[in-house]
């Protein structure tokens, strides 16, 4: 069972943390000393959440049936939260210091209060994918076969469906224009929805289309498309298709650098990372690494690249440039 939140970097800190499900263990990179630690947490940790207003990681460990809490200074396990069987993704919301974790085959969301890991459980149907926009206090849920897109607040209730469909994969959110991105994989196409309409615009993409990221800066969307190995970037002020870019094989995870205006796509049958100049929406460079990368993010202050791979026990560092 692989995710794309299988790395996080705290951008605080500069540390990248990545699942070693097979150790039952995080890889923990520091950069300032340029060293590797592990950390000890349950049995097939598979998805990681940072909220880094309080310097805390969230470990979703799927085999135990609970969360992992580390204190981000010493990296060291502080405490276990019992969340329920299968915990497959999770996502924390720093402006409230609430952390939200799915259960597979569950209709459950288990909310962790990051101040005293207490938890609630909300009936508010299954979800393989979580974002959360922290300035409207908005969480939204997407489920592989849930034909609807729900929409929790903070309390948490769920306070809005929005039809979409089955077959949701990915979802990313931009805060600053109020549009949630949502991938639906079986009909080849991105979601666009505004968060105070509710209005949703489709918009046609490649075969298979799986994660999608949304660069801020420029406002410009990519999705990853695992079916025909390409990356559709769309303008999201027009919600037009301005390029199609050919990656690797079966590409499943994507990561930005707004800064250097560069998009990194995990091609998981091709052992490699395309690198895409967002400017120009063409390939510049494409990088090996360990087998089957699946999950990766970027460090915008010094450009450095984290890829979590199913061959590598822990993560890989990469300098693109």
């Amino acid at each position: 069972m692989n995710s794309s939140r299988a790395i996080a970097l705290n951008s605080q800190t500069g540390k990248v943390y990545a699942v070693d499900p097979k150790q039952g263990a995080i890889s923990v990179f520091d950069p300032q000393r340029n060293f590797t630690s592990t950390v000890r947490v349950g049995s097939e940790p598979v998805a990681i959440a940072i909220n880094e207003a309080t310097n805390r990681i969230y470990v979703a460990n799927n085999a135990s049936g609970s969360v992992t809490v580390i204190e981000g200074n010493s990296d060291a396990a502080l405490a276990t939260v019992r969340v329920g069987p299968l915990p497959y993704v999770l996502a924390a919301n720093p402006a409230t210091n609430k952390i939200y974790v799915s259960n597979t085959f569950s209709d459950v969301i288990t909310v962790i209060d990051g101040a005293t890991n207490s938890t609630i459980a909300v009936k508010a149907g299954s979800a393989d994918a979580i974002a959360i926009d922290a300035h409207r206090d908005r969480i939204y849920l997407a489920g592989y076969e849930d034909a609807n897109l729900r929409v929790l607040d903070g309390r948490p209730s769920v306070v809005g469906k929005v039809p979409a469909g089955i077959h949701l994969w990915g979802i990313a959110v931009d805060e600053e224009k109020g549009a949630l991105y949502v991938t639906r994989s079986g009909d080849s196409e991105l979601l666009i929805v505004d968060e105070v309409s509710g209005a949703v615009t489709a918009v046609a993409t490649g075969a298979i289309p799986s994660a999608v990221a949304a660069n801020r800066a420029t406002h410009t969307i990519y999705v990853v498309n695992h079916g025909d190995g390409t990356v559709t970037a769309i303008d999201g002020n027009k919600h037009l298709v301005i390029a199609t870019i050919k990656v690797g094989e079966r590409p499943q995870a994507i990561a930005l650098d707004s800064k250097r205006n560069r998009v990194y796509v995990a091609n998981t049958h091709s052992d490699t990372v395309t690198v895409i100049d967002g400017a120009q929406n063409r390939v510049v460079n494409t990088l090996r690494c360990a087998k089957g990368p699946y999950a990766l993010t970027v460090n915008s202050r010094t450009g450095q690249l984290f890829v979590a791979s199913l061959a590598a026990t822990t993560l890989t560092v990469l300098d693109p440039h």
